[in-house]
């Protein structure tokens, strides 16, 4: 199905959308919405990782993403892989989860208690996921 090469780079990934699959999920509610929000997380981190892959392989990748995601019961799996990248893309994960949180132009109290978890297990700066949220919010109401 994929080279080795991109078998590693596909292993990262897998772990980082499980942990959007998650946040998307938390409400109980995993919508189209979200899951074309994480198709274009997977094609864009993979650009930004220098890996260019189809619409069908970032379709596999979701897929791969969603068993683990179903077989797994903590976020801390998921979160040790996202430790290992730069600031830059840890930005686009949170951007991206928040994007996920607030599809549906709401954030309930699991999902906001699951955005200040994983700001804590990546040390990731909680004034920064808030300015992340607030765009968001803004771009929301446009």
């Amino acid at each position: 199905m994929f080279n080795k090469e991109k078998n590693n780079h596909n292993t990262d990934i897998i772990k980082v959308v499980s942990l959007l699959i998650h946040a998307a999920k938390i409400d109980e509610n995993y919508t189209d919405k979200e899951k074309k929000l994480i198709k274009n997380f997977v094609i864009l981190f993979s650009r930004e990782n220098k890996k260019n892959i189809t619409d069908n392989e970032a379709l596999d990748i979701i897929k791969e993403s969603e068993e683990c995601e179903n077989n797994s019961n903590q976020i801390l799996e998921f979160t040790k892989e996202i430790k290992k990248i730069d600031i830059k893309m840890k930005t686009l994960v949170f951007k991206t989860l928040w994007e996920i949180v607030l599809s549906d132009n709401k954030s309930g109290i699991y999902e906001n208690n699951l955005m200040r978890r994983i700001c804590g297990l990546l040390y990731f700066p909680d004034k920064l996921s808030g300015e992340i949220k607030s765009k968001i919010i803004g771009n929301n109401k446009q």
